[in-house]
């Protein structure tokens, strides 16, 4: 479904990705881990075309993307859940769920998207009406993830879905994220929770300053404490 092969990034004059090779094949769910500053994010932001300047190679789905603008990516099937959650002040949860059909690659009905993000989201579901910028940060999250998933991407990208979450909210996201790769949904996650991450993944990378140091499968990572410890510790 992806193959990243030595992908470079910059911005401005850093030079942040150092030529990462990875990839995720159909229906995974792969994580990317390590220290803050690692470059994870710069690896989302690159795949999605949201850096400056990138080099090397972006395959998803059998063609190279690396050229072509966000929009066209996310035509293509590629889902980006950002950190910052982006949610648009003013409005509402439904308008903001619209915003996810702009560029999608199906044509679904408004009807039939707001039917499964109530069978998705419940708590969403209540808020439709809502002004989506006074919804709790973790339901905020949840309208972030529901947004990319109206456009039914073929992959999935989360950064930091936990971040600033009450924890009994990151549980409930990280059972969607396995229901979600069960159902078939591709998904690569970057998330600082390492032991959450490596419990539902199937794979993981590492980062260490802007490079891939390590891949395994995640049940061999999650067991190997000498190898989070030299990485993955703050």
């Amino acid at each position: 479904m992806l193959k990243v092969e030595q992908l470079q990034a910059w911005y401005g004059r850093s030079h942040i990705l150092q030529g990462i090779d990875l990839e995720v094949k159909k229906g995974e769910l792969v994580c990317l881990i390590g220290r803050n500053g690692a470059g994870k994010t710069t690896t989302l932001r690159a795949i999605m075309g949201l850096t400056g300047r990138a080099e090397g190679r972006v395959m998803f789905d059998g063609q190279d993307v690396l050229k072509l603008p966000t929009h066209k990516r996310n035509g293509l099937g590629l889902g980006y859940v950002p950190e910052e959650r982006r949610i648009v002040p003013g409005l509402s949860v439904r308008d903001n769920l619209r915003l996810g059909l702009l560029a999608a690659h199906h044509k679904a009905s408004e009807a039939d998207v707001i039917t499964e993000v109530a069978q998705t989201f419940p708590r969403l579901a209540e808020r439709l009406d809502q002004d989506a910028i006074t919804m709790s940060g973790g339901e905020q999250q949840m309208l972030a993830i529901a947004r990319a998933l109206v456009s039914r991407p073929k992959l999935l990208m989360l950064d930091e879905p936990s971040e600033g979450i009450m924890p009994v909210l990151v549980d409930e996201m990280f059972v969607l994220f396995s229901r979600l790769r069960d159902q078939g949904t591709t998904i690569l996650l970057v998330e600082q929770n390492v032991e959450l991450a490596l419990g539902i993944a199937d794979r993981a990378y590492i980062m260490d300053q802007g490079e891939i140091v390590y891949q395994a499968k995640a049940s061999d990572l999650l067991a190997d404490e000498e190898i989070k410890e030299r990485y993955c510790s703050v």
